[in-house]
């Protein structure tokens, strides 16, 4: 494969369009070789949203996508939000600048967030070597938007090597800072209308059952599909003032907080004007961003397992969890799930004219990170 093909490998991907074939190995392409993945997360972010710093915790996760892309110039690259961190395929000619903004990243997350972020880069040939794979598939989120999807065990890998802290990035030295631009947090929390917001992670306990693994999260998919735009989490209002100006302005200053605080409560005041009015502003549509902001979100992924984060009455909850624990009991999978009564939002906006912009969706109480927890105190239980 040539070094430009390999560029391309994402945006030349076919994109799927139906999220029920997500688990579908028809979708997904092996990795090309020479490429690694970066992954990033919080360390005891579990502690942290305890402390009641989960907006925090989620704003350093996407920090570290926000860095990286625009440290390669916005190439269209394979990445996964996490809540608490992220994932991202790169190749080859793209990890020096990859590791550089890691390494900002970590940095400004612990002076301006207070958490620390970890961070390693993984080969892809390391990954093969010991048996795994990373394949990867497209999904088309919406005419704008293709999200990327995980298979084949590799990012769960790589996401324990970087946990034993092997392949580590170093972080660079204190008062370093990434180009975190186009990073904000304007909406409010999403509250849940349909009855509850619930964070779900449901990986596969065994390997060798793939086709039995796929049909249970077509399972799980058409119990979700019973709702209301599939459980969508649908912003409702930007919020004035930001309930996340404090981290976006740490994000996005080159020099006074306060004045950077400042602009952004300006900036908004006049974005809470026009959505609330409704009135084109140059080329500017509210309603049309409105639309795309609701239709380019994360709610619902795949990374060597399935994630969602959905709007769903209490009834479909039980039938999820009623068919998730004949799953984990017979073998299949294992899972976690968190309920909470609303939903954050994350947003990478690099241009607010043009429509492919991206919006990371998690529970606002904990989210993947808390189904996460709930999956590992399963598994020490049994």
């Amino acid at each position: 494969m040539t070094a430009m093909t390999q560029e391309d490998f994402f945006e030349t991907l076919p994109a799927f369009e139906e999220f029920s074939g997500v688990a579908d190995a028809r979708h997904y392409r092996p990795l090309p070789d020479g490429w690694s993945l970066a992954t990033a997360d919080i360390v005891s972010s579990t502690s942290a949203i305890e402390r009641g710093e989960y907006k925090a915790v989620n704003m350093a996760g996407a920090s570290v996508i926000s860095a990286v892309l625009n440290a390669l110039g916005h190439r269209k690259i394979p990445f996964v939000f996490g809540g608490d961190g992220a994932i991202l395929a790169v190749p080859e000619n793209a990890v020096a600048p990859t590791r550089e903004a890691l390494a900002l990243t970590q940095a400004w997350v612990k002076q301006d967030l207070g958490l620390d972020l970890r961070a390693a880069i993984v080969p892809l040939s390391d990954i093969r070597a010991n048996g795994l794979d990373v394949r990867v598939a497209r999904f088309r989120a919406s005419s704008n938007v293709t999200y990327a999807m995980f298979a084949g065990g590799g990012a769960n890998w790589a996401e324990s090597q970087m946990k034993a802290g092997k392949y580590a990035v170093p972080p660079a030295p204190a008062g370093a800072r990434p180009d975190l631009t186009g990073l904000s947090c304007r909406w409010d929390p999403i509250a849940a209308k349909n009855g509850e917001i619930v964070s779900i992670i449901v990986t596969p306990a065994d390997e060798a059952r793939s086709g039995e693994f796929a049909g249970l999260v077509d399972d799980i998919i058409r119990i979700v599909s019973g709702e209301e735009q599939a459980g969508l989490p649908v912003p409702r209002k930007f919020g004035f003032p930001p309930k996340g100006l404090n981290y976006e302005a740490l994000a996005s200053r080159r020099g006074s907080l306060l004045a950077r605080k400042l602009y952004i409560l300006a900036e908004s005041l006049a974005g809470w004007l026009v959505f609330r009015t409704n009135v084109k502003v140059g080329r500017f549509d509210p309603a049309a961003y409105k639309n795309d902001v609701a239709q380019n979100t994360d709610f619902r992924k795949f990374d060597d397992g399935l994630k969602l984060t959905v709007d769903i009455a209490p009834a479909l909850v039980a039938r999820l969890e009623e068919r998730l624990a004949r799953a984990r009991d017979d073998g299949l999978c294992r899972y976690g799930l968190h309920r909470q009564s609303s939903a954050l939002m994350t947003c990478f906006v690099p241009n607010p004219f043009a429509r492919d912009h991206f919006h990371f969706i998690d529970g606002a109480a904990g989210g993947y990170a808390v189904a996460a927890a709930n999956m590992k105190a399963q598994k020490l239980a049994a």
